[in-house]
């Protein structure tokens, strides 16, 4: 239900992308099937749970791009990316990008992309209170009684139904095979500059980086190279299919290599069940573009926006929790400010602003962050890590 949650995004941004199906189609599949593929290869090879996916918190900033740059300059400054994360990680630098950019910064990049996805689901219920009204009332009602299932579902259930009573559903989506549509990556200084310093620092600041951490944490040994390189590698070839950033996500990997999937030699197969779960749902990308016709379009946006809740909730949390504050805001308010200068977007920014505020404001902070993250013991790290956000 984590990776369908997802969904609801990019299909919430196809409007303003002006998608055809195929291209939605085709983008969905390489957001989950080939991501899906590549992590059940590595997870084969090296006897590991290891998954790979697009990476969420790339496809919230895509989004969040999507009113200043096109489709194809999105996915040729993901191609830009993948091609920096796989060098980096063949010449081993990841861990030193780690240290150069503290991760509460690029925690603070994604609660400001967050945020007005979580604020259009409210302002949405001006629109249409009852679907909305009705959909956020589900998820209030799913979060404080039924623990056994996302919130999400009561979400959609009730947003359905009320949708269903004010003659708002179109045809059922059925079974299409995925089609394949290439999307030309388009080159452009303003997107590349915006961009991909950001998709990089996501990859994996936020994604690989801690994930080999966690796993090392649970008496594994991650081939860290391999991973890197293969998350660029594969960003680059599939972001012809759509804007991607493959990686591994943080927040699933205690649920495919915790404690609580058994003995850790059988751990593996949890992480082929994710990785197979991400092909069939890719396989089914021609359904999920259906669903745009079966659905009011504001439900799609409220679902989107309650499924993001959880990642700007703790998002926030470790950006006010320290020992790095004002770096971390100031990287927030800049994206939530919609900066541009010199043809530079928001994000650019916050990035820029955030670690200059950080190194010349924050220097014993900074000391304090690196100590916590040389010191702190890994068996103590995975139940504070994994919990950024959807699916790394």
């Amino acid at each position: 239900m984590v990776f369908l949650a997802v969904l609801a995004i990019p299909l919430s941004s196809a409007h303003a992308f002006s998608l055809t199906d195929g291209q939605l189609a085709s983008w969905i599949f390489a957001l989950y099937a080939g991501p899906g593929l590549l992590g059940l290869v590595l997870a084969l090879r090296y006897h590991q749970p290891l998954v790979l996916t697009g990476n969420v918190f790339a496809i919230i900033l895509f989004a969040s791009e999507g009113s200043r740059l096109a489709f194809p300059e999105l996915a040729g400054a993901a191609v830009i990316a993948g091609a920096a994360v796989a060098i980096l990680g063949l010449v081993g630098l990841s861990g030193r990008l780690a240290r150069v950019i503290p991760a509460p910064i690029v925690l603070g990049l994604v609660a400001g992309a967050v945020l007005p996805f979580v604020v259009r689901t409210f302002t949405n219920v001006e629109q249409d209170p009852l679907v909305v009204g009705g959909s956020i009332v589900g998820y209030v009602v799913g979060r404080r009684f039924i623990r056994s299932v996302t919130p999400l579902l009561p979400a959609l259930l009730v947003g359905v139904g009320a949708a269903a009573i004010s003659g708002q559903l179109g045809p059922l989506p059925a079974f299409v095979p995925p089609s394949i549509a290439v999307t030309s990556p388009q080159l452009t200084l303003q997107a590349v500059a915006t961009v991909t310093p950001v998709l990089v620092v996501i990859m994996l600041l936020q994604a690989n980086v801690p994930s080999i951490v966690f796993l090392r944490s649970q008496g594994y040994d991650p081939p860290e190279r391999e991973i890197d390189v293969v998350s660029g590698i594969g960003t680059v070839g599939l972001s012809i299919l759509g804007p991607n950033a493959v990686s591994v996500p943080l927040p699933i990997m205690p649920l495919v290599a915790g404690p609580d999937c058994g003995a850790h030699e059988r751990r593996q197969r949890a992480a082929l069940a994710a990785g197979v779960g991400l092909v069939v749902i890719g396989l089914f990308a021609g359904v999920a573009v259906g669903l745009l016709r079966f659905l009011p379009i504001v439900l799609i946006q409220a679902l989107a926006g309650l499924a993001l809740i959880g990642v700007l909730m703790t998002s926030l949390k470790q950006v006010v929790g320290g020992p790095l504050v004002l770096g971390p805001v100031f990287a927030f308010a800049t994206v939530q400010s919609g900066l541009s200068l010199l043809g530079l977007g928001p994000f650019f920014w916050g990035l820029v602003i955030g670690v200059i505020v950080s190194y010349v404001l924050e220097r014993s902070e900074l000391a304090a962050l690196r100590g916590i993250s040389r010191h702190v013991p890994s068996s103590e790290r995975p139940r504070s890590e994994p919990r950024p956000g959807l699916g790394g």
